[in-house]
Parts: structure tokens; sequence; C-alpha cells
């Protein structure tokens, strides 16, 4: 594993935290404006084939949105577990996002190739998306239901919170 660049430095200084504490994946608390039962904050992305993606085009469907980055070792871990996630609920309506906050996208597009990605990988390598949800912890992940309300806010990775992803999926995905 290479060490961070100094752009990737000065992110973890920026979102106030240390690149120990980014990498352990230890919880922060989002602020009261990202907190579950607001509206999710909308964004456009570009995609790793060129389109742009917009987050309220997808009123309909239960999003999530995955912030990750290639230096960042728990998000490498995590990110087969959500192609699988991916692959067993898109049909029902889900749509995962992974926001690669990285400063080269052709990186991350090599990862994301590397580990067989099926989901859409979305660009944010002036990290505007990364500030307005307020990321503090990599890898960090938003549920969002039907109407675009966020739901769920998880910050970091532990082993085993897979499964309650597929839960919390499925329980949005059953709501009318």
């Amino acid at each position: 594993m290479r060490p961070p660049s100094l752009a990737e430095r000065r992110l973890l200084l920026r979102l106030g935290t240390t690149a120990v504490s980014v990498c352990a994946g230890l919880a922060a608390p989002a602020r009261a404006a990202l907190s579950p039962g607001r509206a999710a904050p909308d964004f456009t992305l570009r995609t790793g084939d060129g389109r742009n993606l917009r987050l309220a085009e997808q009123r309909g469907r239960v999003v999530m949105v995955n912030f990750w980055a290639t230096w960042c070792t728990p998000c490498r871990v995590e990110l087969p577990h959500l192609q699988r996630l991916h692959e067993q609920y898109r049909a029902a309506g889900f749509l995962l996002l992974g926001v690669s906050v990285d400063d080269e996208p052709a990186r991350a597009l090599e990862l994301a190739t590397r580990l067989q990605l099926g989901f859409p990988i979305l660009f944010d390598s002036d990290k505007a998306v990364s500030r307005l949800y307020d990321l503090r912890t990599m890898p960090s992940t938003m549920l969002i239901d039907r109407d675009g309300g966020l739901r769920q806010v998880h910050r970091g990775y532990r082993e085993g919170v897979e499964a309650l992803y597929a839960q919390q999926v499925r329980d949005l995905l059953k709501e009318a």
C-alpha cells in the first residue's frame, strides 16, 4: 500500500480527522444537518463512463451512497461486499453509488475494474460532495429512501456491517 499523497493528507486534515482514525474506521457523529430523517443533500457527479448522475433523479429507488478512496484499506475491504449487495438487490429497485474521493479518477477506475464493481462509480475530486455530506471518516455510507430522505448514516467499516446494510436495504425496499 502506498502512503497518502500530499493532497490526500490535506484532505484528511481538512476533514478534521487523522489518517489513523480514517483508516481505522472510527465513527464520528454526524452534524444535525446530515442526520437521518432529513432530505439527502442533492448532488451531480460525473460517472466512470463520462455521464453526469444526479441524486435527485434517482427518486423511486432505494439508494446507497458509499464514499471511498483507493488509499483507504477499509474501503478496499468493503467494496466487494457492496458489489454483492448491489447484485442481490438491484432488480428490486436498489441503486448503489460509489463516490470516489481520489484526486486521480483513473486510479479509482483501475481499482473498480480490478474488483469487477458493477455499480456506478462517481468522482468527487474537488471534494464538494464530501463537504456536503460532512465526510470525516472513510468509508462513509448513506442510505436514502425512495423519497430522497436520508435514513441511515454509517461512518467507517467494521467486519460484518454488510449484514446490517442488507437488512436496512430490505426494510426500505419493502416500504411503499
